[in-house]
């Protein structure tokens, strides 16, 4: 899936649209991935001398797999959109430096009704530098 169907499947855009790629879906998986650009703007004040990417960015990846899975994967009524509600047990093991390419990993563990329960992982090189469970719930489309 690239970007013009990411688009399709939830409300963000550049310069907030933190997913490239959609390399694997199934009913309750996703794996995306993104290329940390090292001219993001970001970068210039999130330590100038050794960036890292931000930790709240790294989760933003998870929320927005999420969003695609959901989006794509579960019925959800027609004026829905899929809002984040909950994050918890997030821990950072490993940094996220500008060059790597980030996968972005995400599973829902359960569902009630339109609320979603998730797990995901940031990972590069095969190194989990992130992980989060989360939640997400179903809610009226601001348009």
């Amino acid at each position: 899936m690239d970007q013009e169907q990411i688009k399709e499947c939830i409300p963000h855009r550049d310069p907030f649209l933190w997913i490239d790629e959609v390399l694997e879906l199934s009913e309750n998986n996703i794996h995306a991935t993104t290329y940390i650009n090292p001219d993001l703007p970001v970068f210039q004040g999130h330590y100038p001398d050794f960036p890292i990417m931000p930790g709240v960015l790294q989760i933003e990846m998870a929320l927005q797999a999420g969003a695609i899975l959901i989006s794509r994967k579960h019925a959800l009524e027609a004026d829905k959109v899929p809002v984040a509600t909950r994050i918890n047990n997030v821990k950072f093991k490993h940094m996220v430096r500008p060059g790597d390419t980030a996968n972005v990993y995400v599973e829902v563990t359960e569902r009630l009704k339109d609320t979603f329960y998730m797990t995901g992982k940031i990972v590069v090189d095969g190194q989990t530098c992130t992980r989060l469970d989360f939640a997400a719930t179903a809610t009226d489309s601001p348009g």
